[in-house]
Formats: C-alpha cells, sequence, structure tokens
C-alpha cells in the first residue's frame, strides 16, 4: 500500500458519542496507530470508552499530543457538547492530517496548535519515528532519525487568554510529560476537583528526557487528587496512589531493559457505566 493513498475509516460504536467520527489516516504500512485503527476500527477500545464518559456538558478539553486527532474527535462528536478542545501536535505531517480529520468532522469546537507543550517556551528538534508517527521524540535516539525544527510552549503562559481551566486532559508525549504537567501546573491547580487526566506513564522514555516516573508522580500528587491504574485488560480503573505509582516507576528504573508502560487516571472516577 506505500505510496497509495491512505484510508478513511469510521470509528465502531463507542458510548457516549451523538455520531461516529470519520478518521483520514495515515499509510497503515508505515504507522502503527493507522494500522491498528483500518484492523479493528478503533485505538485503545478501553481509553476510549473511559474517556467519554469522562465528558461533561461544557467541558475544557486539553489534548496533549493530538496526533491525527483521535482522542480531540471523540469529545468533538460527543453526545453531551463540550465547550472547547485544545488539541497540541508538534510534527507538521501530524499536523496536517489533525487538521483534515477536524474539517472532515466539522469539529468546529477544536482548536489545533501545531506545536508541543512544556515547562519553558524554546524552540527544539522533534526526531521523527519510521513506523509510528505517533512516537516522535524531543529528546535523542539510539537510531539516526530525520528531524525537525519545533515549537515548544509552556502551557499554562501559552493558554492564559484561552481557558481559565481544564475540565479532561489528555498527555502522551514521548516521555516528556512530566515537562508538559509542569507547565501545565498552575492551571490545574485552578482547575480543582472537576479536573481528570488521562495519561500515559513511561519511566524509561520519562529517563531519556531528563525525568523521572517518581518526578512526575509526587508532581501530580500536589494536585490532591485521586489516582488510578487504567487496566485495558480487564477493563476497569484500579484505585492506587502517587507513591505506589512512584515506587513502581523507581523499580522499572532499576531493571535494566525495561520499557514497561501503564495509563493512568487522575481524578474522581466517573459514574457513567462502560460497557
Amino acid at each position: 500500500m506505500t505510496g497509495a493513498l491512505a484510508p478513511t475509516v469510521t470509528l465502531r460504536p463507542v458510548p457516549g458519542l451523538a455520531r461516529a467520527p470519520v478518521f483520514e489516516l495515515h499509510d497503515p504500512e508505515t504507522d502503527l496507530v493507522s494500522r491498528r485503527m483500518v484492523t479493528d476500527q478503533i485505538w485503545e477500545p478501553f481509553e476510549s470508552e473511559l474517556w467519554m464518559a469522562c465528558l461533561r456538558d461544557g467541558d475544557v478539553v486539553v489534548d496533549v499530543g493530538a496526533n491525527l486527532g483521535y482522542f480531540s474527535l471523540l469529545a468533538a462528536c460527543a453526545e453531551i457538547p463540550v465547550g472547547a478542545v485544545h488539541a497540541f501536535e508538534p510534527a507538521a505531517g501530524n499536523v496536517r492530517l489533525l487538521r483534515r480529520n477536524m474539517g472532515l468532522n466539522d469539529a468546529q469546537c477544536v482548536e489545533v496548535h501545531p506545536c508541543a507543550l512544556g515547562d519553558t517556551t524554546q524552540s527544539a528538534e522533534l526526531h521523527l519515528s519510521d513506523d509510528n508517527l505517533g512516537d516522535h521524540q524531543l529528546y535523542g535516539t539510539e537510531c539516526n532519525r530525520k528531524t525537525e525544527s519545533v515549537l515548544v510552549v509552556r502551557g499554562d503562559e501559552y493558554l492564559a487568554d484561552k481557558i481559565s481551566h481544564v475540565d479532561l486532559l489528555k498527555v502522551d508525549t514521548q516521555g516528556t510529560e512530566c515537562a508538559v504537567i509542569r507547565g501545565l501546573l498552575p492551571l490545574l491547580q485552578e482547575s480543582g476537583a472537576r479536573l481528570r487526566i488521562l495519561l500515559e506513564l513511561t519511566p524509561y522514555s520519562l529517563r531519556r528526557a531528563g525525568h523521572s516516573g517518581r518526578e512526575l508522580m509526587e508532581t501530580l500528587g500536589t494536585l490532591g487528587l485521586p489516582m488510578a491504574i487504567v487496566d485495558h485488560v480487564d477493563k476497569r480503573v484500579v484505585p492506587s496512589t502517587a507513591e505506589a505509582l512512584a515506587t513502581w516507576c523507581d523499580n522499572v528504573d532499576a531493571t535494566e531493559g525495561d520499557e514497561g508502560f501503564m495509563n493512568i487516571f487522575i481524578g474522581e472516577i466517573p459514574e457513567r457505566r462502560m460497557r
């Protein structure tokens, strides 16, 4: 299929959707997410249901590491109308596809920001993956990846004249999650108990980016919100604590070659039932 037109996929049913979003994809032969969506018509099924269950009327949604716009479009097509969706994606190829997908679905509530989030505003080199276009990284790798210059902005400063709080946040940035949270922290602290966060926790990638899982968990712990592990196998959300998750990160860091990861959830688990 290399060189052919990228496919278009209509998402299979997810509870809470008013309409099924349509996604234009990357070439499935060169992109993991697109390949999975062609096969399954969905990405991360349990996380998708959890995300939809979190949405409330008028929510301010922030999607950091939006890629082709999957979680942004879920929010935009929900039965419960959100207030606004801010989608952050630095890679030029992903941004083009992200914008096409928003237009394809008439997702007028989504504002696309072609930049990365961090704890300082600066230019940086994004190291591009050839086989997973959601795995571009803001730190060097052992592989000789191509790079492109991108803008990194501090979240609270950049969003200061756009929003006063965040209701639902997704962060999946291949190791820079700690910098993203630190840059958003004043805004998140203003958000209070309504805030819910879905975040990928990968100690190996955090370490490569100059941070640690413990640092990230201790930073999130200052929000004073409940924490849980997203168990996509048994389809449940398992309560945990910042210290327990930080200890898990320490153990992963102490094991050579361990690149284990998990998705975690911060905030009150939604009462709306998932399948």
